[in-house]
């Protein structure tokens, strides 16, 4: 999953600090620099896009009456000087509002949004069994966004604000997220909750037990609300 992204500033130092911060997230690839609003609408004629970064206060046309102008605008993250503005952002959908200046940490934290709506879009449209083991989502660890592919998950564990997931291809990952959005974000047919901190994907289980699930040598508790769904589920 790559997000093409359109640029619009009327700052030229601001398009910089968005280059060099794009140019750290392997999920994002630039698809063009608009200097205002109007420059923006005629860009947006001829090529698509899925994630615009852009200003609220430029000249000829405001950002937020751009988005009004598109009867079917991509998703959006607002980068402004002028905080007075976030409630128009946020009633246009905004995935976030960035108050300039920002740092790297706070950009991130809007495209893990963005990438994380755009997975939950995905996976909205049904998923195709065929094409399941190319999935992947991303998660942010370490200051960085690190694509882990969905049919490498063996479990996630919660600790409280943060998961752990555990994959066959790389260390556990901690990030800063609930495990009932994660639960919301993986293939029901494939992962299954069984604890209310554990999700396992049912096509690494090896055996199990009333009490138990085991995905090879790891034991994982099933918890006593869980345990007739989880029967139910291995079973099937």
């Amino acid at each position: 999953m790559k997000l093409k992204c359109l640029l619009v500033d009327d700052e030229p130092p601001a398009l910089e600090i968005l280059r060099t911060y794009i140019s750290a997230v392997p999920a994002l690839d630039i698809a063009g620099e608009c200097f205002h609003g109007m420059d923006a609408f005629n860009f947006l004629q001829h090529t698509k896009v899925d994630l615009i970064f852009l200003d609220v206060q430029m000249p000829r046309l405001l950002g937020t009456d751009l988005i009004k102008s598109l009867p079917h605008p991509p998703r959006i993250i607002f980068t402004t000087a002028h905080r007075e503005f976030a409630t128009d952002g946020f009633d246009l959908n905004a995935v976030d509002y960035l108050l300039k200046p920002y740092s790297f940490d706070r950009f991130l934290k809007a495209i893990h949004k963005a990438l994380q709506q755009e997975v939950k879009a995905t996976l909205a449209e049904g998923p195709n069994v065929h094409h399941e083991s190319e999935r992947f989502l991303y998660f942010r660890a370490d200051r960085k966004m690190v694509k882990v592919k969905v049919d490498d998950i063996i479990y996630v564990e919660s600790l409280r604000d943060y998961v752990k997931i555990f994959t066959t291809t790389q260390s556990p990952i901690l990030t800063k997220q609930t495990i009932s959005s994660l639960e919301d974000m993986l293939p029901a047919d494939y992962f299954l909750r069984v604890h209310r901190s554990f999700i396992i994907a049912l096509a690494k289980v090896s055996s199990y037990t009333p009490q138990s699930v085991y995905l090879g040598k790891t034991e994982i508790p099933v918890g006593p609300l869980y345990k007739s769904e989880v029967i139910k589920s291995l079973l099937a």
